[in-house]
């Protein structure tokens, strides 16, 4: 008998876990906008998703619906997310159009960024924003704070 492994196998340490109202939906707008593969999905008597994983790239996502008898709620118009997901993709210009497409709203368009990526955000359907990034360019810590306060010193003139 082999010994239960701590973190299960294809998790990480950190894995996001969206609150979403209408989970099975964003699952869907994920698959369309994220290409994520869509895994296991538990629902309730009532048909909500009680637990729900996707893998988007190399990285598991879970969701799950509201359930306000659980004080479990997602993010809204009201109450958007003050939590942005990070995504590194290898083309950021091909899956911010294909996100905005499926429906997600731009909050920052893409731009090369001092840092070395190129980097847009935006907040998909269901509350949760997104930064969708590719590295476009290495650079040493004295080149970043160079690029850094140049771009801040441009961002002055405006």
């Amino acid at each position: 008998m082999s010994p239960v492994k701590p973190i299960p196998e294809g998790m990480h340490s950190v894995t996001p876990h969206l609150v979403c109202k209408g989970a099975a939906q964003a699952i869907e707008f994920y698959v369309k906008a994220f290409g994520a593969k869509a895994g296991g999905v538990m629902p309730t008597e009532d048909g909500r998703v009680m637990h729900a994983q996707i893998t988007i790239g190399d990285s598991p996502v879970m969701l799950v619906d509201e359930f306000p008898e659980w004080g479990s709620f997602g993010p809204d118009a009201a109450r958007p997310s003050p939590v942005t997901i990070h995504l590194y993709v290898d083309d950021a210009d091909a899956v911010f159009k294909r996100a905005v497409d499926a429906g997600a709203k731009p909050l920052m368009p893409l731009a090369d960024m001092f840092w070395g990526d190129r980097y847009g955000v935006l907040q998909d359907p269901f509350g949760h924003k997104w930064s969708i990034a590719t590295h476009i360019k290495d650079l040493t810590p004295d080149e970043m704070k160079q690029a850094a306060s140049a771009a801040m010193a441009e961002q002055c003139k405006e």
